[in-house]
C-alpha cells in the first residue's frame, strides 16, 4: 500500500510516493520551462499524467490514496468538463486592481481575499470578461488536478479557498463572497485531506492505477512544505526557499492584515500564520545557475554581514512582508565580483525573511523559536548561516524540504491532520 503526493510549483511539478511508515519509495518531477500564458494548462496536465505514469508499475498498481498541492491564489476559469475558457491566472497576478477595491470595501476588515492577487479577486475579473456562459466554474488549482484524477469537480480545501474569502470562522462561504461572485460558481470549502472520491475508471486504466485509489482534498504548496518539514510546537516555524520566498509559523493566534500581506490558515486546533514574497529564487536565477550559485557561495564569509542592500524582486510588485503592487527591484549597484554580488543579493532575502517573522510576532502571532527550511534553497549553507544571523533563532534544513513529500503525508493520513477547529 502506497500514498502519493503530487507538488505543483512555480517552475515545476513533483511527485512522492510513500509507504505506511513514511519512507520514500519512489520520487519523480517535471520541470515546465518557460511557458506563455496559453500553454499553462495545458502543461500542467500533461505534467501530471506524466508524473503518475512515471511511476514503477508496481507501485501505480498498488497506490491507495493521492493529495495534490499547488499555488495558492492561481485561478483557472472552467466549464464543466474542467476545459480552460481563459488562460490561467498565476498566484503573482495583480491585474485585478478595482476588483480587490471592491473586495475590501465590502469583506471583513483585513481579509486576504482584498489583496488585489487574491483567488477572488482573480474570479471577479474573469467573470466580468467571461459573462456567465462561457465558465461555469472557478476553481484553485488544485481542485483542477484534483478533478482531472477523479472526473468530479466542485469542491476546495479551506487552505486553497482563504484567498477566495472563505470565512475562518464558519468554515464556508460568507454572504459578501456570495452578494459579490455568486458562490453557484465557486467550488464547496471542505477540509484539507477529506476524501474527495476515487480516479476515475477511464483515468486509472490509462494511468495503470489501483482503481480503487482515493484522490484527497490537498491544500497550498506552501503549507505541502509545512507538513513535509514534521514541525510540531507553536513557534515552529518553516520558511520554503523556492522561486518565490514563503513563510508559515505555527502560532497560538490568528493574525491578518492585508496591508502586510499576512493572513492565517486554519490548522488543526492552532493557526499557521505567514505571507509570501515575490522575492526568492528566481531573482538568483536570473543571473546565476546551480553550478555558479555553488561555486561563488564558497567564497562568502557568512559572518560578515553584506553592505549591499537590494530590493530583490524578478519585477515590479510585492506581497510581503508589505503588500505594494507598485514596488521596484533595486538589484544595483552590482559589484564587479560576482561573489559580493551574491552575497549581497542572498543578504537581501533575508532580511525580507527576518522582517517578516518580525512582523509577524509584531501583529499578535506566537514568536518564532526556530525555522525549518524547505524548498531548493535549503541546500544552501551559506545562506543558512547569513538567515540565523538576522533572524537570531536556530536555522537548520527540514528532514524532508519537498512540499511533495508534505502532500504524501496527508495522502497518507487524511482528515487526522486536521481533526479539531482552532478555538
Amino acid at each position: 500500500m502506497y500514498f502519493l503526493g503530487i507538488d505543483f510549483g512555480t517552475s515545476g511539478a513533483r511527485a512522492c510516493v510513500i509507504d505506511a511508515e513514511g519512507a520514500v519509495v519512489a520520487e519523480a518531477a517535471r520541470d515546465f520551462g518557460m511557458l506563455e500564458e496559453y500553454e499553462r494548462a495545458g502543461i500542467w496536465r500533461e505534467a501530471l499524467w506524466d508524473l503518475v505514469a512515471s511511476l514503477p508499475p508496481a507501485i501505480r498498481s498498488q497506490l491507495s490514496d493521492i493529495a495534490l498541492d499547488a499555488t495558492s491564489g492561481t485561478v483557472l476559469a472552467c466549464d464543466e468538463e474542467l476545459a480552460p475558457r481563459h488562460p490561467p491566472l498565476l498566484y503573482n497576478d495583480d491585474r485585478a486592481v478595482i476588483e480587490a477595491a471592491l473586495i475590501a470595501k465590502t469583506a471583513e476588515p483585513g481579509h486576504p481575499a482584498a489583496a488585489v492577487t487574491s483567488g477572488l479577486a482573480k474570479v471577479l475579473w474573469l467573470k466580468k470578461r467571461l459573462g456567465l456562459t462561457d465558465a461555469r466554474l472557478y476553481l484553485n488549482q488544485a481542485d483542477w488536478l484534483a478533478g482531472l484524477l477523479t472526473g468530479r469537480v466542485g469542491m476546495t480545501d479551506y487552505h486553497n479557498a482563504l484567498k477566495m474569502g472563505l470565512d475562518l470562522d464558519e468554515l464556508k462561504w460568507p454572504a459578501w463572497v456570495e452578494y459579490l461572485a455568486d458562490v453557484d460558481y465557486l467550488p464547496v470549502p471542505i477540509a484539507p485531506g477529506a476524501r474527495l472520491a476515487t480516479v476515475s475508471r477511464p483515468r486509472a486504466r490509462y494511468l495503470g492505477v489501483n482503481p480503487g485509489c482515493m484522490v484527497h482534498a490537498g491544500t497550498t504548496d506552501s503549507i505541502a512544505a509545512f507538513l513535509a518539514a514534521g514541525v510540531s510546537q507553536s513557534g515552529d516555524a518553516v520558511t520554503s526557499l523556492g522561486s518565490t520566498l514563503v513563510l508559515k509559523l505555527l502560532s497560538d493566534s490568528r493574525v491578518e492584515s492585508t496591508a502586510h500581506g499576512v493572513y492565517s490558515h486554519w490548522f488543526g486546533s492552532r493557526w499557521l500564520a505567514g505571507g509570501a514574497s515575490n522575492a526568492g529564487g528566481a531573482v538568483l536565477r536570473q543571473f546565476f545557475d546551480d553550478r555558479q550559485l555553488a561555486a561563488l557561495s564558497e567564497r562568502i564569509d557568512p559572518a560578515v554581514a553584506s553592505p549591499l542592500d537590494y530590493v530583490p524582486l524578478p519585477r515590479t510588485g510585492e506581497r510581503f512582508p508589505t503588500s505594494d503592487p507598485a514596488l521596484e527591484p533595486r538589484l544595483s549597484p552590482r559589484p564587479a565580483d560576482d561573489a559580493e554580488f551574491l552575497h549581497g543579493l542572498l543578504e537581501s532575502l533575508a532580511r525580507i525573511e527576518a522582517r517578516g517573522y518580525a512582523l509577524l510576532a509584531e501583529l499578535g502571532a506566537t514568536p518564532a523559536g526556530r525555522v525549518e527550511t524547505a524548498g531548493g534553497g535549503a541546500r544552501n549553507a551559506v545562506w543558512t548561516h547569513v538567515r540565523q544571523r538576522l533572524l537570531g533563532v536556530p536555522v537548520a534544513c527540514a528532514a524532508h524540504t519537498e512540499a511533495a513529500y508534505g502532500a504524501a503525508l496527508l495522502a497518507r493520513d487524511g482528515l487526522q491532520r486536521f481533526a479539531s477547529p482552532p478555538q
